[in-house]
């Protein structure tokens, strides 16, 4: 790619390195930087991605939408050929010129994420969305490469892996690199705007928060039994969100965005959790997942955190997260992510005629890996509910 001159000698891959807000991937979806503060060279932002599934596709079309300069998507990598093939398929019919993966940079294999990450400079970007049994190892060797990270969430499976995350985001510190993770509610300006009016103080003290994921089957967390002569360690790989080990299960993967959103409003982590749940309802299918979760959460301050999850076909369904506090209470997210649909209420009474502030909905903005969307910000004013 022809390269472009700046009097102020920053490189874009310089810039990627230097500045604190830019998070990997993430954020090259998203930032416009002027044209002038590039260096006279070749600026192209390399991108592997590491895991070719749904979730992999759709970070790779954020990093290629961006509008922050030249990137291109150079290598490729997978266990299953068919996933990687159609993963390319896929984004060289979006995005043509910008995907640069010939044949041999599509990388197949356990050892493929090594060959994908070798193929990059300092300073570039690799996509993580295998499944997260294997997020470490791969964490670990991107840092010793010095590559900037976007990584789907989950992150961990358990409590050693967990350890080891943390420790390996101390080191990617030491380095500078940028990461990020995909925990696309934090995007959302309905959200956010939302959080500012708490901190505000319009809703008083915060002591009550409630999620809801209770729907049918989710996605590959219900699993059929094996077919055919694929491997038993391919087949849970293949349809991982079923087996603990490799994924952490349905609650960690899905319940995660209705958790993270909560805490998000609260400004804390809860330090206690007491949860139960079962198995009610599987037929033939073969997964480790429950039908039903449920969870009390306890903030460092006593205030609670409930949160419901199932998936169960004939039931009820809701997907929403709600707080309350002394003033007053609001509805975070409701009908799924996008649009969040955020809005505040003057008692704790959920209905029209309580509310006093909500969120605009004019077009929606792209937040997430696989298209969500969130509605705009309001001003600062509250709103009738016509």
């Amino acid at each position: 790619m022809e390269s472009i001159e700046s009097s102020s000698g920053i490189s874009r891959r310089e810039l990627l390195k230097a500045t604190g807000t830019i998070a990997a991937a993430s954020a090259l979806a998203g930032v416009v930087i002027p044209q002038h503060v590039y260096a006279g060279e070749t600026n192209t932002i390399q991108v592997a991605l590491v895991g070719a599934g749904g979730r992999g596709t759709g970070a790779a079309e954020n990093a290629l939408s961006t509008k922050l300069g030249p990137v291109k998507l150079t290598a490729m990598a997978d266990v299953f050929p068919d996933k990687l093939k159609g993963s390319f398929d896929s984004l060289k019919g979006k995005f043509k010129e910008m995907v640069d993966v010939p044949e041999e940079r599509k990388f197949i294999g356990f050892d493929a994420y090594k060959q994908a990450m070798d193929s990059l400079k300092k300073g570039d970007v690799v996509i993580l969305t295998t499944p997260p049994a294997f997020r470490w190892v791969q964490f670990k060797y991107a840092i010793e490469r010095g590559l900037n990270v976007f990584m789907e969430k989950p992150v961990t499976v358990d409590g050693p892996s967990t350890r080891k995350m943390l420790a390996l985001y101390e080191e990617s510190l030491k380095k500078n690199l940028k990461v990020g993770v995909g925990l696309m509610c934090r995007h959302c300006e309905a959200r956010g705007e939302l959080f500012n009016r708490i901190k505000d103080g319009e809703l008083g003290e915060l002591n009550l928060l409630r999620a809801y994921r209770v729907s049918g089957p989710t996605g590959s967390a219900f699993v059929n039994k094996k077919q055919g002569d694929i491997s038993e360690l391919m087949y849970q790989i293949r349809n991982f969100h079923g087996f603990l080990w490799a994924s952490g299960g349905g609650f960690s993967d899905f319940l995660i965005h209705n958790i993270d959103e909560c805490c998000w409003m609260k400004d804390a982590w809860p330090v206690e959790a007491k949860g139960y749940g079962g198995r009610h309802y599987r037929g033939e299918y073969v997964d480790q997942n429950f039908d039903s979760y449920t969870v009390e959460y306890t903030f460092a301050d006593g205030a609670k955190m409930i949160l419901e999850g199932r998936g169960m076909i004939n039931c009820q369904n809701e997907f929403a997260s709600y707080c309350h506090g002394s003033k007053g209470s609001a509805v975070i997210s409701q009908s799924g992510h996008a649009p969040s649909g955020a809005r505040i209420f003057k008692g704790q009474k959920m209905t029209e005629d309580q509310v006093v502030w909500r969120c605009k909905t004019p077009e929606p903005i792209h937040i997430s890996w696989n298209g969500i969307t969130s509605c705009m910000p309001s001003a600062r004013t509250p709103l009738t509910t016509k």
